[in-house]
Parts: structure tokens; C-alpha cells; sequence
């Protein structure tokens, strides 16, 4: 069964949530391979998301450690153990397994909940940080506007 998406699955970070929703997607396509039984399909889906799904956390991490969430490097060791998961099923297809069924409903029970508590819980550290880091551009732009304004007039 595809996953949709739900407004109950949104951060409320715009760039967040379209890295989540992509990594649906894949899952999604997971699915799609599964029912046709395609395995080399399977593979390249299954790479698709390793890929892109390290890229995310990486992302994700970046934003947490930028914000000084103090749970940082518990939720990056959350991600960790995700990974190597998902890299154990990647070789066991490697080696020959069925693991797309097994796989997708891991995937699908993971990401949800992830994103529902693991990442809920970042949200209002890292959104408070975006508000200071904007402010503080438009400060400097600002004060730069200033600055050559009146270096031409003088």
C-alpha cells in the first residue's frame, strides 16, 4: 500500500519536508517494483534511497547542529542505526533475497514514526534558528544599504 502524505507528516521547514516527501516517493516506487516483481528495479531503488536518504540526514544533521539542538548527536546515532538497517537488507538483495516486501514495510513504519517523534522534536530548535539567522542577514543588509547610501552622498 503506497504511503501518502498527510499534513500530520509535515515539519513546518519547507526544505525538510521536501526531502521527506521525495523519500516517500521512493518508497512508493519500492512498492511499484515489488508488485512487478522486478528485482533489478528493486536494486536500483533501493540505491536511489540509500542515496538519497544520507544526503538528507546529513542535511538534517547539519540543521541540528547549526541550531544547537541538544539532542544532536542522540538523533544522529538514530539515523546511524537506520542505516546500517537498511544497508544489512541492501546486501542481503545483493546476495540474492526477496527483501522488497520486508523492506518497504520497514521503510514506510520507520519514516513515519521518524518523522512524527524523532524529528518533531527538533523542529522549534532549528526553526528558531532560521528566524535568528534571517534576522540577522536583513540586519546586515540593512546596515549595508545604510552604509553606501551615505558613502554616496558624502
Amino acid at each position: 500500500m503506497p504511503i501518502n502524505w498527510n499534513p500530520e507528516l509535515d515539519t513546518g521547514i519547507d526544505v525538510v519536508d521536501q526531502q521527506h516527501r521525495r523519500i516517500v516517493d521512493y518508497i512508493n516506487v519500492l512498492e511499484a517494483a515489488n508488485g512487478g516483481h522486478d528485482r533489478e528495479a528493486v536494486g536500483r531503488t533501493l540505491d536511489d534511497i540509500v542515496d538519497y536518504t544520507m544526503s538528507h540526514f546529513a542535511f538534517e544533521e547539519s540543521l541540528q547542529e547549526e541550531a544547537g539542538y541538544v539532542f544532536c548527536k542522540a538523533h544522529k546515532r538514530v539515523h546511524e542505526l537506520f542505516v546500517r538497517r537498511v544497508n544489512e537488507y541492501v546486501e542481503r538483495h545483493r546476495l540474492g533475497d526477496d527483501v522488497g516486501h520486508e523492506l518497504h514495510a520497514l521503510l514506510a513504519n520507520w519514516l513515519i514514526n521518524h518523522i512524527k517523534r524523532e524529528d518533531a522534536d527538533y523542529v522549534g530548535a532549528v526553526k528558531a534558528n532560521m528566524i535568528d539567522v534571517i534576522a540577522k542577514k536583513r540586519e546586515q543588509q540593512g546596515a549595508g544599504w545604510f552604509r553606501r547610501f551615505f558613502r554616496r552622498a558624502a
